[in-house]
């Protein structure tokens, strides 16, 4: 039952970044890929049906969570109480963002919001990279079940680094450059003409820089496990992970080479 239960958390969780990572991905994009308010306005409209549904995927991961691995839950959320809080307030940054610069017509509200909106989308893309980099990397969980990071020490891999590191913050970036990416190939897949050989265009740069930090996170791992991938002898189908992701990276550039947006955003 606790492997039941782990596959359907991480189905949750996966289907939740697939998703919603998108709609963070355009709110990345929109503040310097818009060139004029017709195309931010544009931007909000193609995830404006989908970008608060595709968030449910996140409180039933966590309500699920609380459900099957009570442990985990209470030791998580307290440890992460900081980040948490933090993930929170962006949430609503980002939906205050969306919703609220269509109430006054005025170009300051507008920006205000525009800039709130996509500085929320950076930082929550960041924070995200980050959680995994602190699950990668470990947390010093007490016998107690609890631990407790601050949001930086020294900010390198010690036994009492802080929530952000070296690492933790590579893992930030290797987040940003995925979701960005993500969210370059939505708006090819929705879009026409110019703005749609743009969002391609953006979507080949963003990839080379999605292959090369995940190189760069995948030497950083190694050098700080090296025991981590005695899993992979021992459990060999678990090569099947990092094959679909190279499989993916490939399919993404071939697909946007010739034009495929929606092969890409599938791959």
């Amino acid at each position: 039952m606790e492997i039941f239960w782990f596959c359907i958390v991480a189905f949750m969780i996966t289907t939740y970044v697939i998703l919603d990572g998108f709609d963070i991905g355009v709110g990345i994009l929109h503040l310097r890929f818009a060139r004029d308010e017709n195309e931010k306005r544009l931007l909000i409209d193609s995830i404006a049906p989908v970008w608060d549904g595709n968030e449910v995927w996140l409180i039933a991961g966590g309500g699920l969570l609380y459900l099957a691995f009570p442990s985990v839950y209470a030791s998580g959320f307290s440890g992460f109480y900081l980040p948490l809080m933090i993930l929170l307030w962006l949430f609503m940054f980002r939906g205050a963002g969306i919703e609220l610069r269509h109430h006054v017509t005025h170009p300051l509200w507008k920006n205000f919001w525009n800039v709130i909106f996509g500085c929320s989308s950076i930082l929550l893309a960041i924070f995200y990279g980050a959680a995994l980099g602190n699950i990668v990397r470990g947390v010093p969980l007490g016998n107690d079940g609890y631990f407790f990071e601050p949001l930086w020490t020294t900010f390198s891999v010690v036994p009492q680094a802080g929530i952000l590191d070296w690492f933790t913050v590579l893992l930030g970036i290797v987040a940003l450059s995925t979701l960005t990416l993500h969210g370059a190939i939505y708006i090819a897949v929705k879009t026409s003409g110019e703005i749609q050989e743009r969002a391609r265009r953006t979507g080949m740069l963003w990839w080379w820089l999605v292959l090369c930090s995940s190189v760069v996170a995948f030497i950083a791992t190694w050098s700080i496990h090296p025991d981590l991938w005695k899993n992979y002898s021992e459990q060999p189908w678990g090569f099947v992970f990092p094959a679909a992701g190279i499989a993916g990276l490939a399919g993404m550039m071939t697909a946007l080479r010739r034009g495929k947006d929606g092969a890409a955003f599938l791959s």
